[in-house]
């Protein structure tokens, strides 16, 4: 089988979406190195990153690496092009996993990896380029994809309500794990974090953006303080995103900028460590397709406490404490509450270990890979109707 596989957003700033597509490539490539890959570091022109390696980083016997483009308007003409499937030497599969969706595959069974619709949901949570280019793709979708690859069963369940047109038999989900191998691994301490305990930190991971929902964890966070809550610091780790210029400020008026550490984008080493010495790991997001921070917390047995809503029960299960993300009264009870029963904090870690055990990389990449072979061994969805 040729398989072409969208790599856009595996570079090396790189988040939740390309943390999937990274993983999956790197699994398939060990599962099934009889295949022929063609991965393209550069996929429509909606995302495009102008670092992506010059060099292919993924090896296999017979992987291919191109086309790079050198600029979004190239990768604009070159990807809208009637004669793109011939360009790329007609593979047997397309799979796009950066929310662009071509529509002009005659042949080659179009994938389409569905993450979620939150900036549709609320407006105020993205930018108005984000938004519309997000929305495009996944419209596009519905109208060309012959599969849809959703990242939970909340996703495909919001795939499905906006376009029920779509067939349900021709939605699977495969869902997405941690991007660390070695569970045992210690990490290594941010300099940020240079004179705080390890144990002795509440930790949020994530970009700082309005869905992520940080305003309100530091308002539970003050109020937690103001109850007389250990005074252990909220680390925040993660770069910063859009509509959040005032956030620092927002940390001054609650009087916690003090006890507030932003260690701004980390490395894996340093996230690992983090995960691992956190008392335990806060995750208020709103709206999520997934929520990995929460699996990979686990992962390092983090005690957790996470949002009730969207596809995050289903990656916490019950091995963490679930509140509403709009609660911060909750969610400051719920802190104090955990910061004075270590029983309670330590059997939260030892169900999280367990609960990160059912998530693999080899056994969605086994999942994906069958979905391949049913999509090839099956009409054109349009073709289908």
């Amino acid at each position: 089988m040729h398989i072409g596989f969208d790599i856009s957003q595996t570079g090396s700033g790189k988040a939740g979406c390309g943390y999937f597509a990274h993983a999956l490539i790197k699994a398939m490539l060990e599962l099934a190195p009889e295949h022929r890959y063609s991965l393209f570091p550069s996929f429509g022109d909606f995302y495009f990153d102008a670092l992506m390696p010059i060099r292919n980083p993924y090896s296999g016997r017979d992987t291919h690496y191109g086309p790079r483009q050198l600029s979004r308007e190239t990768a604009r003409k070159y990807w809208t092009g009637d004669d793109v499937e011939t360009a790329l030497g007609n593979p047997d599969v397309v799979h796009a996993n950066n929310f662009w969706c071509p529509t002009q595959l005659a042949s080659s069974r179009l994938i389409y990896t569905f993450y979620d619709m939150g900036f549709a949901v609320e407006p105020s949570w993205t930018t108005e380029a984000n938004r519309v280019g997000c929305f495009d793709g996944v419209f596009r979708s519905a109208m060309a994809a012959d599969w849809v690859v959703a990242i939970s069963e909340a996703s495909k369940a919001y795939y499905l309500n906006v376009f029920p047109h779509f067939p349900e038999d021709r939605i699977r989900v495969i869902y997405p794990c941690s991007r660390f191998a070695d569970s045992s691994a210690e990490g290594k301490r941010p300099k940020a974090l240079d004179g705080v305990s390890a144990g002795g930190y509440w930790l949020n991971v994530g970009t700082i953006e309005p869905r992520k929902n940080q305003r309100r964890l530091a308002e539970a966070y003050a109020r937690y303080l103001a109850l007389g809550g250990a005074p252990m610091p909220l680390v925040l780790a993660g770069g910063k995103g859009w509509l959040m210029e005032d956030f620092q400020r927002h940390l001054s008026e609650l009087e916690i900028d003090a006890q507030v550490v932003m260690t701004g984008y980390v490395s894996d080493d340093e996230l690992i460590w983090l995960y691992r010495n956190c008392y335990a790991n806060l995750y208020p997001s709103l709206f999520e397709g997934f929520g990995l921070p929460v699996l990979e917390g686990m992962q390092f047995g983090a005690a957790t406490l996470a949002s009730n809503t969207t596809s995050i029960p289903e990656v916490a299960g019950d091995a963490a404490i679930l509140l509403a993300p709009e609660d911060t009264e909750g969610w400051a009870q719920a802190m104090l509450r955990l910061a004075g029963n270590r029983l309670e904090h330590d059997q939260l870690s030892a169900a999280a270990l367990k609960q990160a055990g059912r998530f693999d990389w080899k056994r969605s990449a086994e999942t994906l890979l069958q979905l391949y072979e049913e999509a090839l061994a099956s009409p054109k969805r349009r073709m289908a109707t």
